[in-house]
């Protein structure tokens, strides 16, 4: 199958053009390209399919031409990746299946409005951010109590005064199964400055990565909260770079870079 390389602040996925929804890409094949070693190596999957062609979106065919299916590094279907569509809004216009300027993405979490600026960002309609309270999560013995946000997927983001560089978080961080039925993205924060906070994620299904988009948001309603604010621009750095989220009455925003860094032909079988 054919197959493109890209990322968003080193979030990385493989992008995988299938407009008539022939594949079968069953959990174990995104398993095994997502393998860093023995596959293409990366964070998720983004299959690039006409929405009407997705039982699962075909509802959405009259909004809006092409589906991101996302699957997590370990073959996990997600509702929406942040930094992903920004990505595959990247494909589309260089592959000619969109023009330049603002256009919908279908997601499992809805269409997704996109704006191609003249400097190279791609900026995300991430939609209204749902707050449900607070929850805690326990990384390496210590426990952290964070805000329980809903991007479409589900986050809980937590403020703490350790410094996040230090922790370690090559093993998935406890949370309530209680209250996140279908696991969590956690991201940890130090808020560093007026409106600016350095995060850290571990992504359900795909581990710690470099970065997340809707992490990113919901780190920055997070740090909102704390300081007794509800809309404004923050930057979230993250360790593949810096995320510009804007939170308004009635939605959110995320821009940030996304480039397509390789393309060929993929013959890995399951």
């Amino acid at each position: 199958m054919r197959f493109l390389k890209g990322h968003g602040t080193e979030n990385d996925f493989v992008i995988l053009p299938d407009p008539d929804g022939e594949l079968d890409l069953t959990a174990a094949l995104v398993a095994a390209i997502c393998d860093r070693r023995s596959g293409l190596g990366a964070d998720g999957v983004l299959r690039v399919v006409r929405t009407k062609a997705s039982p699962e979106v075909a509802g959405q065919a009259g909004r809006t031409e092409w589906f991101m299916d996302y699957r997590n590094a370990d073959g996990s279907m997600a509702e929406m990746c942040g930094n992903g569509v920004r990505v595959f809004a990247r494909y589309l216009v260089d592959a000619g299946l969109a023009e330049a300027g603002e256009f919908g993405i279908a997601t499992r979490g809805g269409i997704r409005k996109v704006r191609l600026g003249p400097g190279g960002d791609i900026a995300v309609d991430m939609g209204r951010p749902a707050v449900h309270g607070e929850s805690v999560t326990t990384v390496a013995g210590q426990e952290y109590i964070g805000l329980h946000v809903d991007m479409g997927n589900p986050h809980l983001a937590c403020a703490i005064g350790d410094p996040v560089a230090q922790l370690d978080l090559s093993h998935q961080p406890a949370f309530d199964p209680g209250v996140f039925h279908n696991g969590v993205n956690i991201e940890l924060f130090n808020a560093v400055g007026p409106r600016r906070a350095v995060m850290r994620v571990y992504e359900r299904g795909s581990g710690e990565t470099r970065s997340c988009g809707t992490g990113a948001v919901a780190t920055a309603v997070a740090a909102a909260h704390l300081s007794g604010e509800s809309t404004g621009e923050w930057a979230v750095e993250v360790l593949g770079g810096t995320l510009t989220v804007t939170l308004t009455e009635e939605t959110s925003y995320l821009a940030g870079p996304a480039v397509i860094i390789a393309e060929g032909d993929l013959t890995l079988a399951e």
